[in-house]
């Protein structure tokens, strides 16, 4: 299971990596669980990151805003990352995630067959607006993404496992599976979880929180011994 650690600035990236995360993941907090950065920001890191690490970045949500979206994912692919990642939030049915999602791989595609798109759900759908988590897998397949992911779209202290069961989450990473897709969980997790998502049978786990001082993902900073020993937990 690769560990994936959410910088949102070049301090930030330099501790992930030191602390020996497999995937940056750039993000802006601020702007939500899925905040886009600045394409300068994600250009820098990508200037140093070494090439046994990959990068990834978010496109955040826009699920009336289509054409907006779609050009964002093709500059986010022209930054030379490795994975975007586009929400759900906001997308209640499976025509409209996949009306949203047809675009978004086509256009990363477009500019490097390589680079994966990873489709990211919410455990607490309701408090996204969004489809249950079974249709991510759905709108995924359906589209020839690369990825699913759960994360929590709501931040207040609650995690993954406060909206979605052991049993839940492992039909959903069954379900990827057999449809060849990998699976991302997310949402607030501690050190504590990564036994369990691994064990659940995860090809990823997101984490932003639990890599920061005080595990506070909106003021903390990453540092590297937290990520060196969420790193240790899952080795």
């Amino acid at each position: 299971m690769k560990l994936l650690v959410s910088p949102q600035n070049q301090k930030d990236a330099i501790e992930a990596i030191a602390g020996g995360a497999n995937i940056i993941d750039v993000k802006n907090p601020k702007e939500g669980p899925l905040g886009a950065n600045f394409p300068w920001v994600i250009q820098e890191i990508k200037q140093f990151i070494p090439k046994d690490v990959e990068l990834s970045c978010t496109l955040g949500e826009a699920p009336n805003l289509l054409g907006s979206i779609t050009l964002a994912a093709y500059g986010a692919a022209s930054l030379g990352v490795n994975y975007v990642k586009v929400g759900l939030g906001g997308i209640q049915t499976v025509q409209k995630g996949m009306d949203l999602l047809e675009g978004i791989v086509h256009a990363v595609k477009m500019c490097d067959s390589n680079i994966k798109v990873v489709v990211v759900g919410y455990g607490d759908y309701f408090r996204a607006n969004s489809v249950e988590p079974e249709f991510v897998v759905s709108v995924a397949f359906a589209t020839k993404a690369d990825v699913v992911m759960l994360d929590t779209a709501v931040k207040d202290g609650q995690n993954l496992f406060d909206f979605q069961s052991c049993q839940q989450l492992k039909r959903f990473i069954d379900a990827a599976h057999t449809c060849n897709l990998e699976v991302a969980l997310a949402g607030s997790l501690q050190a504590k979880d990564l036994l369990v998502v691994k064990k659940l049978g995860a090809d990823f786990v997101g984490l932003r929180g639990a890599a920061c001082q005080n595990s506070n993902r909106d003021t903390g900073c990453i540092t590297r011994e937290r990520v060196k020993e969420l790193a240790e937990i899952i080795r």
